[in-house]
């Protein structure tokens, strides 16, 4: 990262200042502001920090003009390809994919940690049956403080290691309950005899009075969808995580913030409301229909799924999670799936229609990956737990980022005031 580059600005009535210009390995250089208040008394206005990097991060890049996601640098086909969900944990936070012996060691001591404290269980029963699965994650996993509170020392690398374990182990089985709790079906331990998506899948859709026997095809299209989404930059719940963690709170409290996040529709809340389009729409005849509604801007009706706020391409994910999804639903005999049927018709007016084409939204992941969960037998409300699960790695990895970067401060961003000027109270005898 060079910072040979000058930047000037030049200030009505000001003498002409200078700040160095930070050069990345990719992406855009960066104008070093830090000392702008201080030299100017001015401060910058970008709401929603759409030109603002808020840190510096070795763990996840996108380019979204080129349609590519880089996670250690890695392009996220080769690693969805080549390795699985564990791998690819490991790589996020060590920097580096593992050996054989790294790979089993790291995968063994995952599965040491899935289950959770009895007492946790317990908290389930706190929450009314039809409480949306998100809202019980955020508060169960808040509380995880409460029963792991051995390991809290930050500046300690073994301790930030056993909450990061800790999480990404306990996830699942967390997620699971969720489900089950709203079901009224009975937790199901995990089965340490079973690899990551197999082992979530049993504790999902398996009972204590059958052997449940994990089907290959969905647990690799599952695992692919824990890759895709495991990190995604500087986003808006990783944002809150680093934010939350700035002021020292403990991960499980930031990762809670991050899940609250999350949950908002227009962040992990896409692919439900994608799926949920999909099933107002209801059959290939009302496709043209709902194309029309898509381009009148005077219609409120947007088509869910089509665009993405970074990628400017296609999204590499979505071609991934398209592979992905039909090889889900042959194996399920669902290729004439009424949804699936939909879908295809709408990627393909979309691909072809000059009004998306141009403005260039193509299909995003959220767009198929909706689809493959809900041929697998998961219920659309549990799709952002599944999410958070996955997100839950690059949450974990950007935190320990943050917090061991020598220059990190407690979050503070500055507002532009346009409030009321300062005036006087006037005695309620006086008010008119």
């Amino acid at each position: 990262m060079t910072t040979e580059r000058k930047a000037t600005l030049s200030i009505d009535g000001q003498a002409p200042v200078e700040f160095p210009i930070m050069s990345p390995t990719h992406g855009n250089d960066c104008v070093d502001i830090r000392t702008l208040g201080g030299k100017t008394g001015l401060f910058t206005y970008d709401s929603g920090f759409l030109s603002t990097a808020s840190c510096k991060s070795k763990v996840t890049f996108i380019d979204g003009d080129k349609g590519e996601l880089l996670y250690r640098g890695y392009p996220i086909e080769q690693l969805a390809e080549n390795c699985n969900f564990l791998e690819v944990a490991y790589l996020l936070k060590n920097g580096e994919l593992p050996n054989a012996t790294e790979k089993t060691t790291f995968e063994n001591t995952i599965k040491k940690h899935t289950m959770v404290h009895e007492q946790l269980s317990k908290f389930y029963s706190g929450f009314r049956r039809d409480a949306h699965p998100m809202a019980v994650m955020t508060g169960v996993v808040g509380a995880l403080s409460a029963f792991y509170h051995d390991a809290m020392d930050f500046s300690d690398a073994d301790h930030r290691n056993v909450s990061f374990i800790r999480l990404v182990a306990k996830m699942p089985t967390i997620v699971a309950m969720a489900y089950k709790y709203s079901t009224g079906a009975p937790f199901m331990y995990p089965d340490n005899d079973l690899d990551y998506a197999s082992n979530f899948m049993r504790m999902m859709f398996g009972n204590p009075c059958e052997k449940y026997v994990a089907n290959p095809v969905l647990s690799r299209a599952l695992d692919v969808i824990f890759t895709l989404h495991a990190d995604h930059e500087q986003n808006a719940s990783t944002s809150t995580v680093r934010l939350a963690g700035s002021s020292g709170a403990n991960p499980f409290a930031c990762i809670a913030a991050g899940i609250a996040c999350l949950w908002g529709p227009a962040h992990g809340g896409a692919n439900e409301a994608c799926l949920q389009m999909l099933e107002e729409i209801g059959d290939v005849s009302r496709v043209g229909e709902y194309i029309k509604r898509a381009k009148d801007k005077n219609d409120s009706f947007k088509l869910m799924g089509f665009g993405h706020r970074v990628y400017k391409n296609f999204d590499p994910r979505a071609k991934l999670m398209r592979k992905v999804c039909g090889e889900v639903l042959s194996e399920l005999g669902l290729e004439n799936d009424r949804l699936f049927k939909l879908a295809m018709e709408l990627e393909k007016i979309a691909l072809e229609d000059p009004y998306f084409v141009e403005k260039k939204l193509y299909p995003n992941v959220d767009f198929y990956s909706g689809i493959v969960q809900k041929a697998i037998g998961i219920p659309t409300e549990m799709f952002t737990c599944i999410f958070a699960l996955a997100r839950t790695v690059g949450w974990m990895t950007q935190w320990e980022e943050m917090i061991t970067d020598p220059e990190y401060k407690i979050g503070r961003p500055r507002q532009l005031y346009i409030g009321a000027a300062k005036r006087d109270v006037v005695p309620l005898t006086k008010r008119a």
